[in-house]
């Protein structure tokens, strides 16, 4: 099967999730067809208890900023069409599709997990990305608290975090990220990928709109927690042209700096892709898709350190020289300053109800 082509899968109607798509697994034997009743489905989120023994994971790509990864959920309700976790689902036995964004699992035993695994005398102190695979501030958050209880473990250990979020709600967290702050120990990083609402709505259907994300930016900025903006994943021919006016909205909200990476599609989330595009900018399809393969040596993805969070070619260049001359003139190019070990404590039983209020 050619990578432009699209699989014939099951698909219902479905109100408010990024898409309809029951598509089978990877890994998967039996699929399930589903009889179109041309009607409109609301499904609701299912949440499981994830049961794993261990919490951090580490990888060693070049292309990502840390080694080290704490992931409190799998699936993510937000629903981003282009997001290249989806696949991960299928190790589940699950679709990347509609399950990914309505099958979730909760690692309920994370905080102790973490706690744990940074008393031994073996960790070796280090920043660790949160999160790497799916959102730590999706919309179950508000509820559980897995990621608020993560950062209070951080912050009693006095260990650097990197987070990355495409959600307000990492607000509700000032008071921990402020102590953290305090030891050169934390560092937010808000994706933004456009400033069209209708665009948001339809590509990241669950995420905080495009202006309550730099709300979060200005609100971070004035407690004094350094705050990045990832334009991330840039879609050439859908959000490329924005490049210059969503820096400038970042740099005005308080942004220190700014980066950007090319969308990414890799196994079933190609097919995911083409079909939202069909779906919703029919008339712009083949120019995204030509776009993408233009960057990737005319694939849709490749899988290549180095090269599969980028592109190459004229137009990757092309981007690239528009993103760097745009962070220059709002001032987004200050360097990453990197965060503290310096401070690190194994932390002693009277530590531990630092933050025991655990404030929603």
């Amino acid at each position: 099967m050619q990578d432009d082509d699209t699989d014939t899968q099951a698909r219902l109607s479905v109100r408010g999730r990024g898409t309809g798509e029951l598509a089978k697994g990877r890994f998967e034997q039996l699929e399930v067809e589903y009889e179109q009743d041309g009607e409109e489905h609301q499904i609701k989120t299912q949440l499981f208890k994830d049961t794993s023994r261990s919490i951090i994971a580490t990888n060693d790509s070049p292309d990502v900023g840390f080694n080290a990864t704490l992931n409190p959920y799998r699936g993510c309700e937000h629903g981003c069409i282009y997001c290249y976790a989806r696949p991960t689902h299928e190790y589940l036995g699950l679709s990347a599709g509609l399950d990914f964004e309505t099958k979730l699992f909760a690692k309920t035993d994370a905080p102790a997990l973490l706690r744990e695994k940074l008393q031994l005398k073996s960790w070796v102190p280090q920043s660790i990305g949160l999160s790497g695979v799916t959102d730590c501030y999706q919309p179950t958050e508000r509820k559980l608290k897995l990621t608020r209880q993560c950062l209070q473990v951080l912050a009693e250990f006095r260990n650097p975090v990197v987070i990355i979020t495409k959600n307000n709600l990492v607000t509700r967290d000032l008071d921990v990220l402020s102590e953290l702050a305090k030891y050169n120990a934390v560092h937010v990083v808000l994706s933004i990928t456009t400033l069209d609402k209708e665009l948001a709505r339809k590509m990241e259907p669950r995420a905080s709109t495009p202006s309550l994300r730099l709300k979060a930016v200005e609100q971070l900025h004035a407690a004094g927690i350094p705050v990045s903006v990832n334009m991330a994943p840039i879609i050439p021919g859908l959000t490329d042209h924005e490049i210059p006016s969503l820096l400038k909205a970042a740099a005005d909200a308080g942004a220190r700096n700014a980066h950007y990476n090319i969308v990414r599609l890799p196994y079933g989330v190609k097919d995911l892709f083409q079909t939202w595009l069909e779906e919703h900018y029919p008339a712009r399809k083949q120019k995204v898709l030509n776009r993408i393969r233009e960057m990737r040596g005319g694939k849709l993805n490749v899988s290549e350190f180095g090269k599969r969070m980028g592109g190459d070619g004229e137009y990757a260049e092309s981007i690239a020289q528009m993103f760097s001359q745009s962070r220059k003139r709002y001032g987004l190019d200050k360097p990453w300053t990197p965060l503290s070990t310096a401070h690190f404590r194994r932390a002693p039983d009277a530590q531990l109800s630092l933050f025991a209020d655990n404030k929603a």
